[in-house]
């Protein structure tokens, strides 16, 4: 009787991951590529605990297939060259030279998207807090600038040193002069900041500014932690980490097995905007609008309709188009839409509820209905959405 052949066992991959696992941010990207792994390869990841700008290489004698790392230096670009094995980068940063293929967040969208948050809100002041010196930083500032004034609005820039081996302002930042210039700022004002924010919210309770009242914070970026111990909670943009590491393992999957990767530049757009503490609030003193706007946010399960908000706001719906128009730079209808629609993102991030039962509570009825909605605005579905908020 012939024998039967055995079964071909693939070796496992061995795959180095050189991200930070300090940060949200980091850990994120980690899980994405774990999970890739998981689902789709046999590989072995070997991660260590590092911080932020730790450049630390890889063993001299570590043999392997393939690396993910946020590459921020020539000098570890090219240690990483010389490996010649693949590799692909999760960093913004731009460096000179021949570039590995890159998956990282879309930072100017981060900008764009900060701007609509605080539009929709009344704001028609802007400031942004940069770091000197970093170019990926800058990069940002200009796309917060621009989209400031495509809007027709003003935004002053205040640049401050960064704190060494960090990505964040220097802890000698002198708070009495960031307050001064705050407080010369005019108010309302929306300030978007690279370093979390916290120098800014400490800088304007030295000062006297009340926040979000007089100044709305909002981070470029979420970290859970940084942001809650914050003497007030701030608000964050919420970074697609999970995908961000999904996308770049299956880079590396693709390079590690012969493809031609070398000109990708891939840029992740943010999930949206966490809002805490910091930004919550109107920045208008139009009574009626407020009144609206509570009253929407109260009742997004409902069946409301405009002439209803207009009866509670004690105007007519003519005026009520008017005044919504003027201070929020959109309809009561549309503001309604948004306002749900921010609804169901968080629940689909924060809880296992059905989508049905998510559209129902969001007042949206119809499930297929919802997901159009969801689709149009966010360019994916509420299930894709909730994959990529839970990979994060």
């Amino acid at each position: 009787m012939r024998s039967q052949a055995s079964p071909v066992i693939e070796s496992p991959r061995r795959v180095a991951v050189l991200v930070d696992t300090s940060t949200t941010w980091g850990r994120g990207i980690i899980n994405g590529i774990h999970q890739y792994s998981r689902r789709h390869g046999n590989w072995h990841l070997f991660v260590e605990a590092r911080g932020l700008e730790d450049s630390s290489p890889l063993p001299a004698g570590w043999q392997g297939d393939g690396i993910i790392a946020r590459i921020g230096s020539p000098e570890q670009a090219a240690q990483l060259r010389r490996r010649r094995i693949p590799v692909v980068n999760v960093s913004g940063i731009r460096l000179p030279g021949r570039a590995f293929p890159c998956v990282c967040n879309d930072s100017e969208a981060a900008a764009r998207m900060a701007v609509d948050y605080f539009l929709e809100r009344g704001f028609r002041n802007f400031a942004y807090l940069s770091l000197r010196g970093l170019e990926y930083v800058a990069r940002q500032c200009e796309a917060y600038q621009a989209a400031v004034s495509a809007a027709g609005c003003s935004c002053s820039v205040r640049g401050v040193e960064v704190q060494s081996g960090f990505i964040a302002p220097d802890w000698n930042l002198h708070e009495g002069e960031l307050g001064r210039w705050l407080a010369s700022l005019p108010k309302p004002v929306a300030v978007l900041a690279w370093g979390g924010g916290r120098e800014v919210v400490r800088a304007c309770l030295r000062a006297g500014l009340r926040v979000p009242q007089e100044v709305a914070v909002l981070s470029s970026s979420d970290d859970t932690l940084l942001s809650g111990i914050s003497p007030v909670p701030i608000s964050g943009v919420r970074n697609a980490c999970g995908r961000i590491g999904q996308e770049a393992a299956a880079l590396l999957d693709r390079a590690m097995c012969g493809d031609s990767v070398g000109g990708t530049d891939m840029r992740i757009a943010p999930l949206g905007v966490v809002t805490r503490q910091s930004t919550d609030t109107l920045a208008i003193a139009d009574g009626a609008v407020v009144s609206a706007v509570a009253f929407i946010r109260e009742h997004l399960g409902g069946k409301i309709r405009v002439a209803e908000v207009a009866r509670v706001a004690g105007i007519s719906r003519s005026g009520l188009e008017r005044r919504f128009a003027e201070h929020l730079g959109t309809s009561p209808a549309a503001f309604l839409i948004r306002a749900r629609l921010d609804r169901v993102r968080e629940l689909l991030a924060e809880t296992d509820m059905p989508v049905a039962e998510i559209s129902e509570k969001c007042g949206f009825g119809a499930p297929e209905y919802m997901t159009a909605m969801f689709r149009r605005e966010y360019a994916v579905t509420p299930l894709r959405y909730r994959k990529e908020a839970r990979s994060r």
